[in-house]
């Protein structure tokens, strides 16, 4: 599972002040308390003598084990005596604990060399926040893909463009339950309107819980950014080359929208061309057909979307214009 490097930075600067936060309250309840009990810091300097002495014990006893057994019988006794003066006084036992949102890993999100459970949960929400700002991904869900919208009238392949929805919807719902970096690649067809993207970031919606990294976006937006980051134009970009290239799922909406040059073609074709090479899976939405994409673009680059795409028909009036 690989994210981009800025959102791995992103999780690192919350880890960390989370950390900070943790740690500067446990001092302000440090400072309130030990004003408001004097005794404690008794204990405290105790226990901190405690720790030196067993260090010592290590250089200098003769009788390790024991001295050793000696002086964790006195740190339990203390511990037990600053438990006691805390509840007594209306404070938790632990008051005095750094209080960090993980106690697993104490907010470094790593236990060990493994990655902390909630280190996990931290990209994969920086993820989704990310594509919330750009599409809206929590609108878009398979719950929310309504059928009903499609047409019931029975076409020459005998099935109606409801039951073809439907039957599409459910085979993406497999695929995004099921989705490893190994998926096969899609291509959903189909007019304006037919819930082409809705069904793109459904997928995402799921990817992104189990943990995989989603780049979306539309090919105009993508390839644009694309050229300013060749061109060194690197200021206020949401696309780069080694996210796109590299994310476990990308997903190009609007493929044949965009500008057209020469720089566009070739950079889709090494988009389509890289991810096919390292068997990344890619999620390519147009509302062009087959023959229309083979006048827009060189055949290098329709020959690996026909041959290397599972084509998903959408067909239907459009649903936004029916919903108002």
């Amino acid at each position: 599972m690989s994210y981009s490097q800025e959102v791995y930075a992103k999780a690192t600067e919350m880890l960390e002040r989370r950390r900070e936060k943790a740690n500067l309250e446990a001092q302000e309840r440090l400072d309130e308390i030990s004003e408001n009990l004097p005794e404690l810091d008794v204990i405290q300097r105790k226990l901190a003598q405690i720790g030196l002495n067993i260090s010592k014990v290590f250089l200098y006893s003769s009788d390790k084990q024991a001295d050793i057994e000696r002086l964790m019988h006195e740190s339990l006794e203390l511990q037990q005596q600053k438990k006691e003066i805390l509840t007594k006084n209306g404070y938790s036992e632990n008051a005095l604990d750094v209080q960090y949102t993980c106690p697993a890993c104490k907010d470094t999100g790593f236990i060990g060399s493994r990655r902390c459970k909630c280190h996990n949960e931290l990209l994969k929400d920086i993820e989704r926040s990310n594509l919330a700002k750009i599409a809206p991904i929590d609108d878009c869900t398979f719950d929310t893909f309504d059928v009903n919208y499609y047409p019931q009238q029975i076409m020459e392949n005998g099935i109606s463009p409801r039951d073809k929805a439907e039957r599409i919807m459910n085979s993406c719902r497999k695929y995004a339950s099921s989705f490893t970096r190994a998926s096969k690649n899609i291509m959903f067809m189909g007019g304006t309107g037919l819930g082409k993207t809705h069904l793109s970031l459904a997928i995402a919606n799921v990817v992104i819980n189990r943990g995989f990294s989603v780049v979306y976006g539309t090919a105009q937006n993508i390839l644009s950014d694309l050229q300013n980051e060749n061109f060194g134009r690197d200021d206020n970009l949401r696309y780069y080359e080694r996210a796109v290239l590299n994310c476990d799922l990308l997903i190009l909406d609007d493929l044949g929208t965009e500008f057209k040059s020469a720089y566009t073609v070739a950079c889709l074709y090494n988009i389509i061309n890289s991810r096919l090479s390292a068997k990344l899976p890619t999620i390519v939405s147009t509302n062009f057909t087959l023959d229309e994409l083979e006048e827009k673009y060189d055949q290098r680059i329709t020959s690996r979307i026909t041959g290397e795409y599972s084509q998903l028909i959408l067909v239907g009036n459009d649903i936004r214009y029916m919903k108002g």
